[in-house]
């Protein structure tokens, strides 16, 4: 989304870009999975008015797109921020004391899975394997993996990130 564009409100040009996306994919069976990766592809999320415009050219209802966008954890509704720290949530992580770096992440971030802060800096994604199982609990900044991460080390990734970091 352009960086002018208030919340929730696309530009014209986005506006013609969606429309123009539904129209490629149109006549394929199917199509609404195609449609919005393509959409958040060109806008980086699928944004409620793009949900409505999709809704309206398919002849489906709002609620029938909104639930695709939601039931899938690849879309979202809103851009991610510039970095994006991604926590595993497998079972080998959780088995390594997971979910407590996940509350403290939460709580150190004052975000939940799927948010991003205020200033646009970081979102927090959940993700359900990083394949380093031996290097329990692991996470992703960006596209960098990091092993054997405690409160402290995932305190200090966050800081050198740019994060504030709420101790």
């Amino acid at each position: 989304m352009s960086p002018g564009a208030p919340p929730n409100r696309l530009t014209q040009a986005e506006r013609d870009e969606v429309l123009a996306i539904v129209g490629h994919h149109r006549g394929q069976p199917g199509p609404l999975i195609e449609i919005l990766h393509a959409v958040q592809a060109t806008l980086g999320c699928v944004p409620p008015e793009a949900v409505a415009l999709i809704a309206g050219a398919l002849n489906l209802s709002r609620a029938e797109v909104h639930g695709v966008v939601s039931f899938y954890h690849h879309f979202r509704s809103a851009p991610r921020g510039r970095r994006v720290l991604r926590l595993c949530r497998a079972e080998a992580c959780q088995s390594m004391n997971g979910r407590a770096l996940e509350t403290h992440a939460m709580r150190s971030l004052g975000l939940g899975f799927g948010e991003t802060t205020p200033d646009g800096g970081l979102t927090l994604e959940a993700v359900y394997c990083l394949g380093l199982c031996a290097c329990s609990p692991a996470a992703m900044l960006d596209e960098e993996v990091h092993g054997r991460l405690t409160p402290e080390r995932l305190d200090e990734l966050l800081r050198k990130a740019g994060a504030t970091v709420n101790t």
